[in-house]
């Protein structure tokens, strides 16, 4: 059969295609002689592979994202992230689902594709969201032979050490000198690579950190043909190169352009630890008797903290100090920089005489380690400014880093790109290289305050390339010297300027003020600085807030936030001072405050309420599309005050962040509108939501849908119904409330005056509940539009329906496509039509219609939508 195939091929590229030419071509491939073996059992490759193999094993066994002073096990260690498929902004529809959670071996799943032809499998993920991890988790489960066999061949690269690589390198150089050398037949094992590309997965690490901006008009297709390293793994990408050979690229999201999405096969979001990964990562991490629980118990006692442990680094730092945190006697971190100077601590002290360790963190300790903390933050600024995140030695030695500031353990040992050449170092992750960058502008004596409102006018994601040329022509002419703090700053990435602000925001607030100032020789210059951060950050906010255009007249207000504005409030936030907070909000006049798609989690909420609950109207708060939770949710209690509306979509939501939220809003007079769909929520919370319906007389929207609500609790929502006389919108559809469902809900508003909206799309509804539904349109005056797409009504259900609107007066809109109904059942409904002149559609779409039956049903009433 392999040899008819041939054939037929080299027959179809025939030119002439005289008679007995396809019987000549069969008889020549029948001869050629057959391989013995397949290519990968080749001994030359055999020996490869298993060269390969170890060499991933060996990098990939011991955890080293975030600690270089203990070898951690990944294996023992390792614990599992929200990893979410993307899903497109727009996509309308009411049975859209919430995005699907995959687990690791999951990662090439068939779902979700963007772009069929792409090879490239996108993760994006916040810094600290463990991308970096889930990548060694993979290699490791491949070298182990546990999964991703479909992979003979799998290179793993790291962008940031790969943008170290100046001179030119074709497929073959990176493949095997810069990852694995075959000892024998190299030529052999490169031509299997390239005959079998479906069988190779590359995988790319950090793309954020990559300095080089993705382009794809520059095309390379020779893979032994030398080119630069941004052409090279751009073309790669594009499947230019090892075309069908499987890519795995990870990102921070601001790092990713609309260019690149393009050649992306699947988009990934890590989100980080649900609450349950946090207390399974640290009953991991700590298997004494009785520790794991008293440290959760310590993080469920204060919701800030807890909340920052929704990213993996910060669960790594709890984990790391938790003899500090159990000792702190009610006192506990709040803020991002708060966590970081205890980790600071942690180190300092394991470096001390073991009598320091009862002082902590205190001025002495700090004092003493003034000059190392400098060098490291200079080495940090300088690294930030020109795109360098991993350290030569002669690089140490310009920022005179010694050996010994090295053992305290911040820097720790990259792995090289260059296999038995010395191995460079790195921050323990690149939060720490933002955090001692923020120390030295803080502290060092040649940061002039004015330097610092580079650090706060930093060019936001997204910003054009020429604005980028603009601002270094700008610093140019203004005489920023090269090296300088001014011009570093410029030089920085915008995400890791962001970071940088906010911990300097955070060093530099009246809570540390203390601990600095005894650090600082001249307390006037830490004065200056502190008022000269207020003063950009007050300058940032107001200029963000003054770029938001005017309301349409009549209609309030409307703001998408860009990611820009988030870190401004999380700057506010780490300064923890009311009266900034309330001045910085004081002119924001807008009725809706959207925030989707920003990346928006439990730390992130914290600092929204923070600064939200200033507010002098009440606004309507949207978080569609991001990672609140249930943690995120209790950070936004002190906030819900001002909000007459919050839409939580697709915000991974359990019951028990909405009980939480439910049994604080019944006390908040200005929150009308809930939306939780798209979440997962159950029977469990109908109790606080029929609790809130009854209480709450001017609630006027709750939107449950694509949740997991069944008969059970539709029932107890329709207690709460009957003793509500405000809701106007009720969305149920994509739950299982069923016939028994529909029948509590139909009794309950039957003499309902205020509700106009209700949607029990896709609820596995029949007849019985259809029957109920249609006595509910016999009574009740109010209801405008009734949705029941997607259910079993057919014909028994629609003539029941049709009789309810015979009597009714109000509704406007009927919607019963796809609900299996035939030409029986639109009869009744024209029957009905006759004697109903209030509804003005009734939907049939996806119904059994017959084309002939469809056009003359069209033609006999208009308000039949076929």
């Amino acid at each position: 059969m392999g040899a008819f195939n041939e054939a037929r091929r080299l027959l179809d590229l025939a030119t002439v295609k005289a008679n007995g030419l396809a019987a000549f071509l069969l008889q020549c491939v029948q001869e050629l002689p057959v391989p013995l073996a397949l290519p990968f059992e080749d001994a030359a490759c055999k020996r490869y592979l298993s060269k390969l193999r170890t060499m991933v094993s060996a990098q990939s066994r011991f955890l080293s994202t975030y600690d270089g002073t203990e070898s951690l096990c990944l294996e023992e260690i390792y614990t599992e992230n929200v990893l979410e498929i993307r899903t497109e902004a727009g996509m309308a529809g009411p049975l859209q689902q919430s995005p699907a959670t995959l687990g690791l071996e999951e990662l090439f799943s068939t779902r979700g594709h963007l772009n069929e032809d792409a090879d490239t499998v996108l993760v994006v993920g916040e810094a600290g969201s463990g991308k970096s991890t889930l990548l060694q988790q993979l290699h490791l489960l491949w070298a182990s032979g546990r999964a991703f066999q479909e992979f003979i061949f799998v290179f793993p690269f790291s962008c940031r050490q790969l943008q170290c690589l100046a001179k030119p390198l074709s497929v073959w150089t990176l493949l095997f000198e810069h990852c694995c050398w075959p000892d024998l037949g190299q030529q052999d094992v490169f031509q299997v690579l390239l005959d079998h590309p479906e069988r190779i997965l590359l995988t790319f690490d950090g793309f954020d950190e990559f300095r080089f901006r993705f382009t794809d008009r520059d095309r390379h297709c020779c893979p032994t043909a030398p080119t630069s390293v941004q052409s090279l793994l751009f073309n790669l990408l594009q499947g230019n190169l090892l075309k069908n050979a499987r890519k795995v690229l990870t990102s921070r999201p601001d790092a990713v352009s609309a260019s690149l999405r393009k050649h992306v096969r699947t988009e990934l979001n890590l989100k980080g630890f649900s609450e349950e990964g946090i207390e399974l990562y640290l009953r991991k991490r700590h298997r004494e008797p009785g520790e794991a629980e008293r440290l959760i118990c310590c993080l469920r006692a204060t919701s800030a903290l807890h909340s920052l442990c929704h990213l993996p680094v910060f669960s790594w730092m709890v984990s790391k100090c938790h003899r500090e945190l159990l000792l702190q006697g009610g006192v506990s971190p709040k803020t991002t920089t708060d966590m970081y100077l205890l980790i600071l601590q942690h180190f300092l002290l394991h470096a001390s005489p073991p009598d320091s360790a009862a002082h902590g963190l205190g001025a002495g300790l700090l004092r003493g380690s003034l000059l190392t903390l400098l060098h490291l933050g200079r080495l940090a600024l300088w690294g930030l400014g020109t795109c360098c995140y991993v350290f030569s030695p002669r690089q140490l030695q310009a920022a005179h880093v010694d050996s010994e500031e090295v053992s305290l353990g911040f820097l720790v040992r990259a792995k090289t790109v260059v296999p038995g050449s010395t191995a460079p170092l790195e921050f323990l992750h690149i939060t720490f290289q933002c955090f001692f960058a923020a120390f030295y502008l803080a502290l060092s004596a040649d940061t002039p305050p004015s330097s610092l409102r580079h650090l706060f006018n930093c060019h936001g994601p997204g910003c054009s390339p020429l604005a980028g040329v603009l601002s270094k022509l700008r610093m140019r002419d203004s005489g920023c010297k090269e090296g300088s703090v001014a011009a570093l700053l410029q030089g920085a990435e915008p995400h890791n300027l962001q970071i940088t602000a906010a911990f300097l925001a955070g060093l530099l607030s009246q809570e540390h003020r203390g601990l600095l100032a005894e650090c600082q020789v001249f307390e006037k210059a830490l004065l200056w600085r502190q008022a000269c951060t207020r003063r950009c950050l007050a300058r940032s906010l107001r200029k963000h807030f003054r770029s938001i255009p005017p309301a349409v007249p009549g209609e309030a207000k409307s703001v998408h936030a860009m990611p820009s504005f988030i870190w401004l409030i999380r700057s506010l936030y780490e300064m923890q001072e009311e009266r900034l907070a309330r001045e910085a909000v004081r002119r924001l006049d807008v009725g809706h405050l959207k925030l989707t798609f920003c990346s928006v989690g439990p730390a992130e909420c914290a600092a929204l309420a923070f600064v939200l609950r200033h507010l002098r109207q009440p606004v309507a708060l949207q978080l569609d599309h991001n990672s609140v939770g249930d943690m995120g949710v209790e950070q936004l209690l002190p906030c819900l005050g001002v909000c007459k509306a919050l839409y939580l979509r697709d915000n991974n939501v359990s019951d028990r962040g909405i009980c939480k939220l439910t049994e604080h809003a019944v006390r908040c007079e200005q929150l009308q509108k809930l939306a939780l769909f798209n979440n997962k929520l159950t029977d469990g919370c109908a109790h606080s939501m029929a609790k809130l319906l009854a209480c709450k007389q001017n609630f006027l929207a709750l939107r449950l849908g694509n949740n997991h609500i069944t008969a059970a609790g539709a029932e107890v929502l329709a207690q709460g119904l009957r003793a509500n006389a405000s809701l106007q919108f009720l969305g149920l559809w994509g739950n299982k409330v069923g016939d028994r469902g529909a029948q509590a809900l139909a009794e309950a508003l039957g003499d309902h005056r205020s509700l106009r909206w209700l949607s029990l799309v896709g609820n596995d509804i029949g007849s019985v509940g259809a029957q109920a539904l249609a006595l509910m349109l016999e009574k009740n005056m109010a209801l405008e539009e009734l949705c029941l797409e997607e259910n079993h009504v057919q014909d028994e259900g629609v003539c029941c329906l049709a009789k309810g609107l015979e009597k009714n007066s109000s509704l406007k809109v009927l919607k019963l496509s796809n609900n299996g109904i035939t030409s029986l059942g639109a009869e009744a409904l024209l029957q009905a039509l006759e004697k109903n002149d209030t509804i003005l559609e009734v939907w049939l779409r996806g119904n059994t219609f017959s084309p002939e039956e469809t056009e003359k049903l069209s033609h006999r009433d208009t308000r039949l939508l076929l």
